[in-house]
Parts: C-alpha cells; sequence; structure tokens
C-alpha cells in the first residue's frame, strides 16, 4: 500500500494490510479495514466502511453511508447508491457468534445499486443489473435485470449505460443513448456482437 498512489481525507482510517489501487479516493469520516481488496479507480464516499476480506474491483463508486461487510465482492464498475446495506450473516443474534456463517454476495461487472437498497447475504446481482432505489434482494437477480420493491421482482431490462430497453417481437431492442443491440431469448439478455 503506497499511500501517494491514492487520496484519503485526513479523517479517514486506513487500516494497516490492505490492497488500494492507484487514483482511488476515500472520502471523510471513512473506515478501510486489513485484509480488503480496493481496485484501481474507486471512490469511496463520506462514512463508508469497507471489512477485512471485502474485495472491490477497479472503478467501482461507493457513496455516503455504506458498510461492505466481509464476504461482499463487487467487480469492476459497480455501483453501491447511498445509505444501501449488505448483510453477511442469514440469522444475526447478538449473543450469537457466526462469524463463520458469513455468506458471500457478488455483485458483477457493471451492477447498480440504488439508494437504500438492502442485499441479503448469499445472493449474486448479475452483470448491468439494476436494483431501484429501496429495493430488498432475496434472491438472485439475472444479468442486465431490472428489479424493485420488496421484496424485489423483475420490472424489465436495462442496457449497459442504464436505459430501459423496450424488447420487440423478436426480441430485439435499442440503447437509446449508445444505440448498442440487445437480444432476449429464453429470458436471458445479452449484448448484440454481430
Amino acid at each position: 500500500m503506497n499511500p501517494t498512489q491514492y487520496y484519503a481525507h485526513p479523517t479517514a482510517i486506513i487500516d494497516d494490510g490492505c490492497e488500494i489501487g492507484e487514483n482511488v479516493k476515500i472520502w471523510h469520516f471513512s473506515h478501510v479495514m486489513p485484509a480488503c481488496k480496493i481496485g484501481d479507480g474507486c471512490s469511496l464516499g463520506q462514512n463508508v466502511v469497507v471489512s477485512p476480506k471485502v474485495i472491490l474491483g477497479k472503478n467501482v463508486r461507493v457513496q455516503n453511508n455504506v458498510s461492505i461487510y466481509e464476504g461482499v465482492i463487487c467487480e469492476d464498475d459497480v455501483f453501491l447508491g447511498p445509505s444501501m446495506v449488505f448483510t453477511n450473516v442469514i440469522n444475526p443474534r447478538s449473543a450469537i457468534s457466526r462469524k463463520h456463517e458469513f455468506m458471500q454476495t457478488l455483485v458483477r461487472k457493471g451492477a447498480s445499486i440504488g439508494a437504500n437498497s438492502t442485499i441479503v447475504c448469499g445472493n449474486e446481482i448479475g452483470e448491468y443489473a439494476f436494483v431501484g432505489a429501496g429495493a430488498v434482494i432475496t434472491r438472485n437477480v439475472p444479468a442486465y435485470a431490472l428489479v424493485v420493491g420488496n421484496p424485489s421482482r423483475q420490472i424489465g431490462w436495462m442496457s449497459e449505460y442504464g436505459h430501459r430497453l423496450d424488447f420487440d417481437e423478436d426480441g430485439r431492442a435499442i440503447c437509446e443513448e449508445s444505440g448498442e443491440q440487445y437480444i432476449l431469448e429464453n429470458n436471458i439478455v445479452r449484448k448484440d456482437t454481430d
């Protein structure tokens, strides 16, 4: 860890034994704990906690008031909205230690998790999925899916640019911003690379 390769606000606490990539920004009152890995270009907003063994890929954006607990892995280009919540134990009790029961939560490349959402541990958020503000995730979310509500339900599909996809009768859609085309087959979305 070379503190000259990243910026940390003077109020941030950076424990020994963590890996922090280049061009990372760590803002006010945040705490980065030992044995975590933070990839190049990440931004940790105010009052963020990154617990031991957490892995953040490159260019992960963590907004204010987010705690990322042991067991969470975020791939590249993930967005974590303000005050969203991760859990890591399915049945917590104050008087019973369940540290040996931490469950993994995997957030795949490019996924966005909206403000005040809750991600129940043990689930996977697919590539470029979009979790709406306040949603409660209790099961896996498919790639490119748009999910909302408590418990969450899928209401559509999103492009890699974060726009709603409107599929025609042939299962094809075009992102309004990028012009990229997507194909929906057997309830699975993929980008058309032809």
